[in-house]
């Protein structure tokens, strides 16, 4: 019968090893076989021996001595039920027989709503955010561990109708997001067939408006769709799965702490403000902030969201919007919303007044809310009952900017319907995979992940977000099926999650930096909103009609974008001629062809780019290497730094190492 040595307390707590005749090593030197981190525990401190059919513990010399049920000994025959404490830690010896016993009669214990007993083949999962993320990691899941997982979503932003569970509306507190995102065909393609189906059965719900890019797969371009949708479709199908429990709440990890450590899964979607996520904030680690910093300062920009139905073609919306870096629409059959990048003195001015109190509040830059406009053409937020301070001064800078705005996307100012703002703040996390509890006898261990906006930052363009959560989802999805057998789940199932990860928070790095930066002609990096402010300052440039008549900014303007149709031409039919645009951009007033041009144009190698493709780290035909196997005499000759014969002379370099394929 096989023995076993069991973590009571401390880093090792859940986690066995069964006994064998090699001797068992405790110490704080990384070479043991269980490392104790406590500082009261020496390099080599304790040992298990195998002797005449006994396990025997002996101290190897320790500083602070090694105790057997609280007495000191230097050694000891272990007997089942013997409690061993080293430094700070403790262990269990334990026949695997008994052991195994004790776990069977934990499963007799009655059912009582605090701690549920679930059939341990069971995968069960908490997740708190129901947001498009959420829903898509829930749904993969459910789909790839079929009648083996059992989830539960959590989400402040539903309500209860009946039986059923659905998205509260503006009356109960919720604003529903009508923001129009760019999903890529590589993210689309990566989910269900039910899910595709149920996001793109309707062609009145999505459109084509961008064109084929080098991240397309088999020719898809990407598809625009409204959040809202996206939500509501995936809720939908969510109810319809009996593996799926919807839970109509905000997740709070404290009132939750007792039923989580029956969870082996916590996957944090509440997005880049989660709370959840802070909790557990000592085990994924600080966030930092100096690679989004610019001379010692955290680059943060504030964009403003204008809700509009614009009368352009699409082809001319897309060349407008790649061609300058202060607007960007993105739209849904020309009704979307309009971004609005703001300088420093502009964001100050975002503000909302209560026409009541005649005070100043910050609901639409802090919350943020959405201000729709009423019949008396004031922007009125639901919430807090304020106005839109800029709209009432219809002679501010920050209005006259905006209607500009909406003139270089064709939209008249009675189609502008709401105003909202959004703030771009950029962060690296070092890590999105965290043990949040070991695993115990009678506790699976539970593993918590940051996914979405949780994990990586949003930026300029829209749906990268959504993008990055949709990869994140796949690739947790993934990670688990492969890993999930039934028994405690371990770091190392999850490498290939956390490489993905990575990657895509590289990717979004660099995304979001030159989305925000730009590189002037004496090569000094600036922040895009600085040089935009610092052109509103300057008095337009000169042309042939008179000094100040923005005609030099116009004919720079017209040639960037010659050189965008250009390459866009073959993959966007339809796009408008020099005389179309020099006739619209003769609309603009000076100071914005101005700002428009200082702006700079996108960097789409860069912003629009190939996306990280985490297929790379799932392919089922990967090949796994691993070292050849060696004959004993060698392997001791090879750890006495000899060899048996020179590496060179088999055409190898020195250290390396020859490998076989599996598989």
């Amino acid at each position: 019968m096989s023995s076993v040595i069991v973590g009571r307390t401390g880093p090792f707590m859940g986690q066995t090893v069964v006994l064998g005749t090699a001797p068992l090593r405790f110490g704080r030197k990384n070479d043991n076989d269980v490392v104790i981190v406590s500082a009261s525990a020496s390099r080599l401190h304790a040992e298990i021996v195998a002797e005449n059919g006994a396990y025997v513990l002996h101290d190897r010399g320790s500083r602070n001595g090694t105790y057997v049920n609280d007495r000191p000994v230097s050694r000891y025959v272990l007997s089942a039920g013997d409690v061993v404490r080293i430094g700070d830690e403790t262990f269990l010896f334990e026949t695997q027989e008994a052991l195994e016993t004790v776990m069977d009669l934990s499963r007799l214990d009655p059912l009582s709503a605090a701690s549920p007993v679930a059939d341990p083949g069971l995968l069960r999962v908490t997740v708190a955010g129901g947001g498009p993320v959420g829903l898509a990691f829930a749904l993969l899941l459910e789909e790839a561990l079929a009648g083996r997982v059992a989830i539960t979503v959590y989400d402040g932003r539903w309500i209860a109708a009946g039986p059923s569970v659905v998205w509260k509306d503006e009356t109960q507190g919720n604003v529903r997001r009508q923001q129009v995102v760019t999903i890529q065909s590589r993210q689309y393609l990566a989910l269900t067939e039910e899910m595709r189906h149920a996001l793109f059965r309707d062609e009145d719900r999505f459109s084509e408006m961008w064109p084929v890019g080098p991240d397309s797969v088999d020719g898809r371009p990407p598809r625009n769709i409204r959040i809202a949708y996206v939500e509501d479709r995936l809720l939908e199908l969510a109810r319809s799965k009996p593996a799926i429990r919807l839970v109509p709440s905000r997740f709070d990890p404290v009132e939750q702490e007792e039923r989580l450590t029956g969870e082996h899964v916590l996957a944090i979607c509440e997005g880049g403000r989660s709370r959840t996520r802070e909790h557990f904030g000592d085990r994924f680690g600080a966030a930092d902030a100096t690679v989004y910093s610019l001379d010692g300062e955290h680059l943060q920009d504030v964009v403003l969201g204008l809700r509009v139905k614009s009368s352009l073609r699409d082809p001319m919306s897309v060349l407008l919007t790649v061609a300058q870096n202060r607007f960007l629409l993105n739209s849904l059959r020309g009704e979307g919303f309009l971004n609005m990048r703001l300088t420093r003195e502009e964001a100050r001015n975002v503000v909302g007044i209560d026409p009541v109190r005649q005070v100043f509040e910050e609901c639409i830059a802090a919350r943020p809310c959405v201000m729709s406009r009423h019949e008396d053409n004031e922007f009125v937020c639901p919430t807090h009952g304020t106005l839109f301070l800029p709209a009432l001064l219809r002679g501010s800078p920050l209005w006259k900017r905006i209607q500009e705005g909406l003139r270089l996307f064709g939209v008249a100012e009675d189609d502008l319907s709401a105003v909202t703002s959004f703030r771009l703040d950029m962060v690296q996390r070092p890590r999105f995979t965290a043990q949040l509890s070991r695993a115990t006898p009678t506790t699976p261990g539970t593993y918590g992940f940051l996914l979405g906006d949780a994990a990586n930052a949003i930026h300029f363009w829209p749906g990268r977000g959504l993008n990055s959560g949709l990869a994140s989802a796949v690739s947790l999805a993934r990670s688990l099926s492969r890993a999930w057998r039934g028994r405690p789940l371990r770091d190392a199932d999850f490498i290939r999650h956390e490489a993905a990860m990575s990657m895509l928070q590289y990717r979004h790095k660099s995304r979001a930096w030159n989305a925000m930066v730009t590189t002037d002609e004496h090569g000094v990096t600036r922040a895009v909103k600085d040089v935009i402010a610092r052109s509103t300052e300057q008095p337009p440039s000169s042309g042939p009609a008179g000094p100040g008549d923005g005609q030099s900014d116009l004919e720079t303007l017209l040639e960037r974008m010659r050189e965008i149709r250009e390459r866009l031409a073959p993959r966007l039919p339809g796009m408008p001629t020099d005389e179309e645009l020099r006739g619209h951009l003769g609309t603009l007033r000076p100071t914005t062809l101005r700002t428009l041009c200082d702006s700079g144009a996108w960097d789409t190698l860069i912003v629009g780019g190939e996306e990280a493709d985490i297929d790379l780290f799932y392919q089922s035909d990967a090949p796994v290497y691993v070292a050849r196997p060696q004959e004993p005499k060698a392997a001791a000759e090879e750890r006495r730094g000899g060899s048996p014969r020179d590496p060179r002379v088999a055409g190898h370099e020195p250290g390396a190492q020859e490998a076989v394929p599996l598989g």
